[in-house]
Formats: structure tokens, C-alpha cells, sequence
């Protein structure tokens, strides 16, 4: 029996768990949140929605672990190869006893998350043909109905006003108020822009074109418009979209997925509207050449018509030259008619000659002659060969019935068979005791051989 004697000096035995915890609480209470910036590999992301993967350098990586409830807030979804900062916790798996970080935070190295996300929609986008211009629709030559999808009390809403309200007032603005920027603003927007076609397919609203947009920001403040859903909703659209968000200087999502876009929310109210001052002036110059035209027009037709009258005859004098003709081309008719009657009678009568000349009727009794004569002839050629077949018959009757065994058995013959029906042509067939028939003209004999000769 063995026995192991723990000596009080010596130090206490951890298991591999206990091992292992102590050392994650080592970890975890030496060292506050770090940024540590490297580049991805062996990334997974399972169904549980966590993400996993490795960081490294030139010379070494690191296992590392970004939960649901924190990889949700990040903008774009990372791969193999990228170079990332993360600023996490260093822990330890004690499942494994793998050293490990938990990242609370990942962004591309070199740009901010924002931008980094950005780029990573912009280039999926792209890539799914959402920005060809060939998908774009034209704008409308003339707009009376126009809705705007931007927040009630922003600048944006403000100035478009301003400008319609001087150039074009008579356009009636449909507001769908929606948030321009925080959490939720993005579905908000796109809900707007659904919103907006199903009025027009139910005919509740007919909107013309819409104006998506806001004043100016920060790329953070802009960011609705940069959403995946915003830009999928403008695609969709059956409505004509101009996009005008922020300043000149910046460039959304939006503004690439849109049908055209405008640098400002004021300059998209200037590119749906014509300047009424302008329209004023045009159509002066329109009045214009409209009058200058009929007077053209009139003077022309006075010269006309002063012509037509010079040239104008008395109806009498027309009607009496008409009727002159009219005669004349009576009496040239009545002639032509007679001389084609003529030609047509002739032509008749010689018609006429050569269908009796080909008459059918002296052909057909000729036919009507030779049948009859062939058919007496056929009907004696049939007596004939009946009556031949007939003596050749009785001939060949009578040579059978000389040949038949039965005129022998009349002559007093008689025809003997074995007890298997076979005929007794000599006597080594038969022994003495076998039973035989004899077959003699009016019947059958039952016979016994007594005696072979």
C-alpha cells in the first residue's frame, strides 16, 4: 500500500482549473484596456453571432474574441488580411488555458470606423451595379408636386422652401418629416421614401420627384445617409430621388444610389424648379415671335389668295366647258362600246366553231359501240372457259375413281390391317394368334390368324 505524506512546508497543489483561474484573474486585474493593432487571420464568425479570429505581426499573434453584444456596433464586417486596432481586455480562456484579448472595440487601422465602413458598402454597392447609370431615372421636365423626406425644424427644409418660394411657388411641397441622424434615423428614412411610392400607386399623393437630405455635419452626424437600407430604398424607388446631403464636399451613399445629386438641399430645390423670372422672359420672347409669325403668315396668305383670284373663272363659263366635255367623252364611249361588242361577238362565233368541231358526242357513241362489242365478246370467252374447266373436271373424275381402292374392293378385294392400323403386305408381319381386320366394299372383319402359308 503506497502512501503519500504531504510535508507541512511544501507548497499547495492547484489543479489545472484552479490553475488556470487564478492566472485569468492575474490577467484581468494587472492590465486596464489596451489598443493593440495588427492584422486578421483565421476569422470566424458562427451562428451564435460572435466573432473569432487571430491578430498578428511579423513575429507573433494572439487569439482573439469580440462577443455579439459588441461586434453588433461595428460598421463593416472584417476578413482575413485586413489591418485592424482593437481596444479590448487581455484575459485567459481557462477552457483551454489560451491567452487571449476581448476586444470591446475594432476599426480599421489607418482610418476611422465610419469611413472604414463606408468604403466596405460603397465597394459592395458598387459591385451589385446599384450605382449604374443606366438604372437611373430622368427627372421631370415639370414638377407641381414635390416631397421632401428631411427633418422638420433642420436648415435643409428651410432653405429649399426659400428657393421654391422665389423661383417657382406654385409647386405644392409634400413634408415627410424623419430624423437626419441618431440610432433608428436610417430605417426612418427609408420608411419615408416607401411611404412616398405607395401614396403614389394608391393616388392619395401624385408626388412627382423627392428630395432626400440634410444640411451639413459630421461624417458621424451624416451617417443615416450612408446606410445600406437608405440606399436599397432609393434604388427601389418608381419615384425620381435627388439626393442633397451636406455641403458640397461631401459624398454619400445616398447621392450614389440617387438619380441625380445635388450639392446642397438649395441647389436640389433649383435643379426641380424653373426660375419664374427666366419663365417670364421666355415667354415674352415666345409672344413675340408668335405674332411676328402670324403677321408673316397673314401677309402670305392675302398674297395667295389675291393670285387664286386673278385666276378664278365664272362658274358659268366652267360648267358650260365641263358639260362640252362631258358629251364629247359620251360619244367616245358609246363608240368604244360598239367596237368591243363587236370584237366580243366574233370572238364568240369562233369559240363556238371549235368546241363543235371538238364535240364529245360522235367520240362517245363510238366508245358506247366498242364497249358492247367487247363485253358480248367476254361474256362468250367466259362460257367458253367455264364449259373447258368442266369437261377437264369430269375427265380427271373419272380417272380418280378408276385408281380409287375402293372400285378394287367391288371387284371382291379386301384391304387387311395389324391391330396398330397398319396394312398387311406380306406375311412374315404377321404371327399365328394376331389379331387382323379385313376391310372388304361394304364393311369391316374381324379376324385371328390360324394358319401362316
Amino acid at each position: 500500500m503506497n502512501t503519500r505524506f504531504k510535508s507541512d512546508n511544501a507548497p499547495p497543489v492547484l489543479s489545472v482549473s484552479q490553475l488556470n483561474r487564478q492566472a485569468k484573474s492575474l490577467l484581468d486585474s494587472h492590465f486596464d484596456f489596451v489598443w493593440v493593432e495588427g492584422e486578421i487571420s483565421n476569422f470566424a464568425a458562427p451562428s451564435s453571432g460572435h466573432w473569432y479570429f487571430s491578430l498578428k505581426d511579423t513575429s507573433a499573434q494572439v487569439r482573439c474574441a469580440m462577443f455579439k453584444n459588441r461586434n453588433q456596433r461595428v460598421k463593416f464586417t472584417p476578413s482575413n488580411g485586413d489591418a485592424i486596432r482593437l481596444r479590448c481586455r487581455v484575459s485567459l480562456y481557462e477552457g483551454r488555458g489560451e491567452f487571449q484579448i476581448i476586444a470591446e472595440h475594432l476599426e480599421h487601422a489607418g482610418a476611422g470606423p465610419l469611413q472604414a465602413a463606408f468604403e466596405q458598402l460603397k465597394d459592395k454597392l458598387l459591385a451589385e451595379g446599384l450605382f449604374e447609370s443606366a438604372r437611373k431615372q430622368p427627372l421631370p421636365a415639370s414638377i407641381a408636386h414635390l416631397g421632401v423626406v428631411t427633418s422638420p425644424t433642420g436648415a435643409a427644409i428651410h432653405d429649399i422652401l426659400t428657393i421654391l418660394k422665389r423661383r417657382c411657388p406654385t409647386i405644392d411641397v409634400q413634408l415627410l418629416p424623419v430624423p437626419v441622424q441618431g440610432e433608428g434615423a436610417a430605417a426612418l428614412i427609408a420608411g419615408a421614401i416607401d411611404r412616398a411610392n405607395r401614396w403614389r400607386k394608391e393616388g392619395k399623393i401624385q408626388l412627382d420627384a423627392l428630395i432626400i437630405g440634410r444640411g451639413g455635419g459630421s461624417l458621424e452626424d451624416r451617417w443615416a445617409f450612408n446606410e445600406e437600407i437608405v440606399a436599397r430604398a432609393i434604388a427601389a424607388s418608381e419615384l425620381p430621388i435627388v439626393s442633397a446631403v451636406g455641403h458640397e464636399v461631401d459624398f454619400s451613399i445616398a447621392d450614389m444610389a440617387a438619380d441625380r445629386r445635388a450639392a446642397t438641399p438649395s441647389a436640389a430645390a433649383e435643379l426641380l424648379s424653373p426660375d419664374q423670372h427666366e419663365w417670364a422672359q421666355r415667354l415674352q420672347i415666345t409672344e413675340g415671335n408668335l405674332v411676328r409669325a402670324i403677321q408673316r403668315r397673314l401677309a402670305a396668305v392675302t398674297t395667295h389668295l389675291a393670285h387664286l383670284n386673278q385666276r378664278l373663272k365664272h362658274p358659268g363659263a366652267q360648267i358650260r366647258e365641263r358639260a362640252q366635255r362631258l358629251d364629247d367623252l359620251e360619244q367616245r364611249l358609246l363608240l368604244a362600246q360598239k367596237h368591243v361588242s363587236r370584237r366580243h361577238l366574233a370572238t364568240l362565233a369562233l369559240l363556238e366553231n371549235r368546241l363543235m368541231a371538238k364535240s364529245p358526242v360522235t367520240r362517245l357513241e363510238q366508245l358506247q359501240r366498242e364497249t358492247l362489242l367487247r363485253r358480248n365478246q367476254l361474256e362468250a370467252a367466259m362460257r367458253q372457259r367455264l364449259q373447258d374447266y368442266a369437261n377437264k373436271l369430269t375427265h380427271r373424275a373419272q380417272m380418280l375413281d378408276s385408281l380409287s381402292p375402293l372400285g378394287t374392293l367391288q371387284r371382291g378385294y379386301a384391304i387387311v390391317t395389324d391391330s396398330s392400323g397398319a396394312v398387311v403386305r406380306e406375311t412374315g408381319s404377321v404371327l399365328i394368334g394376331d389379331e387382323i381386320e379385313a376391310r372388304v366394299a361394304n364393311g369391316r372383319l374381324g379376324l385371328t390368324v390360324k394358319r401362316i402359308d
